[in-house]
């Protein structure tokens, strides 16, 4: 574990926010020093953080509101700032065993997703949606920043992410495995509604500008889409996630109808 922190310099992943905080406190990740706004010296969260600090080895220190806003580069901070080690990446032969143990395996992968923004909304669609792994190329990605932690509501805790060399060859060794991949595309041939989601599933995510990379496109099974009514082009990438997401949830509990019950 990690040695504290005890200077007023940050040291490791800065993260913000009260649940992406508290979601690290809970793991098992280590968390170097803990901010907290003077103002919540009374607050049941104080009490809470330094309890959850204690076992880990974790200084917490009251401070100003400006200390945070400099600490998160003015991001909402809810008056919490954390100094935690790097997540760590999961191996992605890691990642697809532990997938297969489940029922219903659902992986997202991500092609070109370079908003820590979008990369932290999808995260915890994905999570909220059952799924079982994220996969990220390592260029032209958004890579686990604090930003992703605090957009993710401590999601990320609880979500394994894989950061491969090639793309194309990790959906060739994911099919390998059994999975089904399904790219998700304004110029798809079908409806997703059209797509069997149940079953060994990896969904492939592409950016809002280019969307996805030719050969990661023709390494895809199927090509689907979401039927767009409106003047607008198309989605945001993690509105457009957590649809198709929701989806393979809507296709699964019909078929499963136990999964709601696990």
């Amino acid at each position: 574990m990690n040695q504290p922190n005890h200077s007023n310099q940050p040291d490791g992943e800065l993260v913000w926010g009260r649940h992406a905080v508290l979601a690290i406190l809970e793991g098992d990740r280590p968390v170097n020093k803990i901010w907290l706004q003077r103002s919540l010296e009374k607050d049941s969260l104080f009490a809470q953080v330094r309890r959850l600090a204690k076992p880990k080895g974790a200084s917490v220190q009251l401070t100003e509101r400006g200390k945070l806003d400099q600490l998160s580069g003015g991001a909402a901070h809810q008056g919490i700032v954390a100094s935690v080690a790097t997540h760590a990446y999961t191996d992605l032969d890691d990642l697809i065993a532990q997938a297969k143990t489940h029922p219903q395996p659902l992986l997202v992968l991500l092609d070109g997703v370079e908003d820590p923004h979008n990369l932290g909304a999808i995260i915890r669609s994905a999570e909220c949606a059952g799924a079982h792994g994220v996969v990220l190329p390592q260029r032209r990605s958004a890579s686990l920043t604090g930003v992703v932690e605090k957009t993710s509501a401590g999601a990320l805790e609880h979500m394994p992410v894989a950061r491969v060399v090639n793309l194309p060859r990790a959906i060739e060794e994911i099919k390998d495995a059994g999975f089904w991949v399904v790219g998700a595309e304004a110029s798809g041939d079908r409806l997703i509604y059209d797509v069997d989601m149940t079953g060994p599933i990896a969904l492939v995510i592409g950016s809002e500008g280019q969307g996805m990379h030719r050969l990661v496109t023709e390494k895809c099974d199927f090509v689907a889409k979401l039927p767009l009514l409106g003047q607008t082009t198309s989605l945001n990438a993690s509105v457009a996630a957590g649809v198709m997401l929701y989806e393979a949830v809507r296709q699964r509990v019909a078929k499963y109808p136990e999964l709601l019950r696990s």
